[in-house]
């Protein structure tokens, strides 16, 4: 059980206890936290209802205490969360009507109910002007959907299948967007989209007779009122048409994309276009019809947690940026499979040459992809510098990546790298605060073991010293060849030590020996023998190495900034260039 006793330690900032086998109700003690920002109880053996005690943790932006076995109606002082931003109590046995307090929660972005008992209307939810995320599938809700979604402009998911709803489904607003709402298993709704494959509604009996005459009167001026919008809507529709060969829609985004046009791309998601795989999802390579361009298409396994979050992270971090060495995020898809089961896909623009891992670390019989050459990793190594800096310093909010590392940097056929999985970003307001997309704490989420900056293993806020440290270890290995978390490291010795008191003087022992061997014989081959250009490559290694000392120092105030990366790295690299010219 959780003990009651942690409501005593009343300084509590972050409280993850979730992912474990707590059995027991939740100990009332814990609403005494009042400085509690995050409060993570999922995924356990909790019973018993919600206290009442726990509204009155007004601090808190993020609560969790889904997949548990709760019981009880939710508290009416719900609404006393003034700062939540997420919440979530789905996958519980929750029971009664939604408080009407919950409209009360103005800050609100993210509200999972799914997989309860709760029963009654929708409550009103028009003063919740910045939700994004809705999702009160798998209930008993009765009554109509509210009109007030229409004027939701922030919210971009909105499930409500598997309830008892009835009426006319509204058309405007989140509504034009077919796959971006869920309505199925309720089988009284009628109207809406037609992608939404619901039953006409009704046409409304008039119980009044009207004069024949009038009648006609009205009908035809109406009628030709109707063909002339009609000849004006096909004269649209054409030049919408032509615009969109030039600029696709939803801005940058290419149009929407249903979950049957991804698995015919993807061979019905097919072993044999299996390209990679991660803790939230698999990513497929696929081809669209009818343009025939080839794509990746990233599902997600919204059976582990965290899985919709990350969804949601991702769109939201890759929403407004762009950038030469940052995958692009081609579209996204938010639907229902053929089994009833949620569906979400991300689609991005397909790499040929794969992840860096691939390269760094080939599998057995693939050996020769480890043949990246000196100037090769130089430019990787500066793509991805570049990345971060438009990520940290360039963007209107900044980006926080959260897991820089290897698998995370594909390569375009030139090359040219180009940074991947937004999964665990984070967008920070001005105040340095995670406060728009704080989903997870850094307890919970640490982005990669030998990746992941220390201080987040204490607690500390997500930031962009996390990201360089990061980056930091992503160059050493680069250059090294060696994993972070190679067998050959123990506590006392880790990769950047063991680069740290290597150089100078014995560089050549723990650089990757394809550098001192096949790349510098191939190089020299190229350019004429010279006895002074292995010298010049040990120095332009030498000198990135520090760079990578610099960025992974153990204090994040002691760690380089990325915009001076960036350039050392291009100094570098223009540097060895005009020796290998001169040689």
């Amino acid at each position: 059980e959780i003990p009651s006793s942690l409501g005593n330690i009343t300084g509590f900032l972050h409280l993850n206890l979730g992912l474990n086998n707590f059995e027991g109700s939740i100990p009332s003690s814990l609403g005494n936290l009042k400085y509690l920002l995050v409060l993570g109880l999922h995924g356990n053996k909790l019973n018993g209802t919600i206290p009442q005690q726990l509204m009155s943790l007004s601090a808190s932006f993020n609560i969790d205490v889904s997949f548990n076995s709760l019981t009880g109606s939710l508290p009416t002082e719900l609404g006393e969360l003034k700062n939540i931003l997420f919440l979530v109590v789905s996958n519980n046995k929750l029971f009664g009507e939604i408080p009407s307090t919950i409209g009360n929660l103005i800050s609100l972005e993210h509200l999972e109910m799914q997989e309860n008992l709760f029963q009654g209307s929708i409550p009103p939810l028009n003063q919740l002007m910045g939700l994004q995320y809705l999702d009160l599938s798998h209930n008993n809700l009765s009554g109509g959907v509210p009109q007030y979604f229409e004027t939701l402009s922030t919210l971009i998911y909105l499930n409500l299948s598997f309830n008892n709803l009835s009426g006319e489904v509204p058309s405007k607003g989140i509504f034009k967007n077919a796959t971006a709402v869920g309505v199925l298993g309720n089988t009284k709704l009628c109207g809406g989209a037609p992608e939404l494959h619901l039953q006409a509604c009704p046409l409304q009996k008039h119980k009044k007779r009207t004069n024949p005459m009038l009648t006609l009167e009205i009908a035809l001026p109406s009628s030709f009122l109707a063909l002339a919008l009609i000849f004006l809507s096909l004269y649209l529709t054409r030049k919408t048409k032509k615009k969109s060969l030039s600029s696709p829609s939803f801005g940058r985004f290419h149009p929407k994309i249903s979950y049957q046009e991804l698995l015919n791309a993807t061979g019905g998601f097919s072993s044999s276009n299996l390209i990679g795989s991660g803790s939230f999802g698999m990513v497929y390579s696929g081809t669209l019809s009818p343009e025939g361009t080839t794509v990746a298409v990233k599902v997600l396994k919204l059976s582990q947690p965290g899985a919709s979050k990350s969804f949601m992270a991702e769109c939201r971090a890759l929403s407004n940026i762009q950038h030469r060495n940052l995958v692009r995020i081609l579209t996204a898809c938010s639907s229902i499979d053929f089994e009833c089961n949620d569906f979400k896909a991300l689609v991005y623009e397909f790499m040929p040459n794969g992840s860096l891992e691939r390269w760094l670390h080939p599998e057995d019989g693939h050996i020769q992809l480890r043949n990246l050459d000196l100037l090769q990793r130089i430019n990787i190594a500066i793509d991805v510098a570049s990345a971060l800096h438009y990520l940290h310093k360039q963007c209107e909010t900044p980006v926080i990546h959260c897991d820089v590392k290897p698998s995370n940097v594909l390569l375009d056929n030139d090359f040219t790298a180009h940074l991947s999985d937004f999964g665990l970003a984070r967008l920070l307001s001005k105040s340095g605060i995670d406060a728009v997309s704080s989903q997870f704490t850094s307890a919970s989420v640490k982005g990669t073991t030998g990746y992941a900056a220390p201080e987040y293993g204490m607690g500390a806020p997500m930031s962009t010293h996390g990201d360089v440290y990061s980056y930091g270890i992503l160059l050493l290995e680069i250059f090294t060849g060696k994993r972070p978390t190679d067998n050959s490291f123990s506590d006392d010795l880790n990769l950047r030590n063991f680069v740290k008191m290597a150089l100078p003087e014995l560089a050549t022992e723990m650089m990757d020996q394809f550098l001192l061997t096949e790349g510098m014989q191939e190089a020299q081959s190229s350019i004429g023998s010279s006895s002074n250009h292995r010298n010049e490559c040990i120095e332009c290694l030498i000198s990135t190495l520090e760079i990578g000392i610099a960025c992974s120092a153990e204090s994040p105030s002691d760690r380089i900034d990325i915009k001076d990366v960036d350039n050392r790295l291009l100094s570098i690299r223009d540097k060895f260039i005009g020796s290998r010219r001169h040689d």
